[in-house]
């Protein structure tokens, strides 16, 4: 009567025994486990794994991208740097090789204006004067301008005085312009040389009293006259004159 307890104990004993067993394996095993996940965990991957992001992101970032980027950055500041130096370097290259007409000087200019003058001549006119001598009449020159400032006989015919337009009107007793004076103030710089210097030698020289005057021949029709005091040696007026309209034909 007394083995079965003992049996049953010892039944309870190797029972509890194989539990205590299976649990220590168990805890054996997860930590074994969890050691080698751990070390697993801690091994440093190699610098060329392609799973790496720190290696490609370096990688292309520094050997690519940056390089790009300054490359991009060095063209655009070349091209900047040649559009801004070119465009002002060929306009001033422009300006002092020639490629542009130089301005006259003022010896040409003069020129210019004394060779206009004979122009006008050969159409009994002076430049702001719009009354031409020979074709014209002093009615019409009274309907424009009015009255003259005075009118005096001299010469071979009368003569009004419009002072502010710088201009004497030489008229017949018809009533006929013969002679279209002018004494603006951009006639008084001129000289006997430049006068030369533009038309040649006068075809003829006269005095009247201090003064000197250098007639040239415009056409069978018109001479331009320039007056030169001996006081000043420039030009005081000059003269559009027909020397046939001194002559009254509409006398009866």
């Amino acid at each position: 009567m007394k083995k079965k307890p003992i049996v049953k104990r010892l039944a309870v004993a190797i029972l509890l025994t194989g539990a205590m067993l299976l649990s220590a394996c168990s805890h054996g095993g997860n930590a074994a486990n969890e050691s080698n996940n751990a070390s697993q965990n801690d091994v440093t991957p190699p610098a060329d794994s392609p799973n790496t992001d720190t290696g490609t992101d370096t990688g292309t970032n520094t050997n690519q991208g940056d390089a790009d980027n300054t490359g991009d950055v060095s063209n655009t500041g070349g091209d900047a740097a040649g559009s801004g130096s070119n465009a002002p370097s060929g306009n001033t290259g422009g300006g002092t090789s020639g490629s542009e007409p130089e301005p006259p000087s003022a010896d040409s200019q003069t020129s210019a204006t004394i060779k206009a003058m004979l122009e006008l001549a050969k159409a009994g006119k002076v430049k702001g004067i719009p009354f031409a001598a020979d074709t014209g009449l002093i009615d019409d020159v009274e309907k424009d301008w009015g009255k003259s400032d005075k009118t005096d006989f001299a010469g071979k015919g009368f003569y009004a005085t419009y002072a502010k337009k710088h201009a004497v009107i030489g008229f017949n007793k018809g009533s006929q312009i013969f002679d279209v004076r002018s004494d603006a103030p951009e006639l008084r710089t001129i000289t006997l040389k430049q006068i030369e210097a533009a038309l040649g030698k006068a075809d003829g020289v006269t005095k009247n009293g201090t003064d000197t005057i250098y007639t040239y021949d415009a056409n069978k029709t018109f001479e331009l006259r320039f007056i030169i005091p001996a006081g000043t040696g420039k030009v005081d007026h000059i003269s559009v004159y027909a020397p046939a309209d001194t002559i009254n034909n509409m006398a009866g």
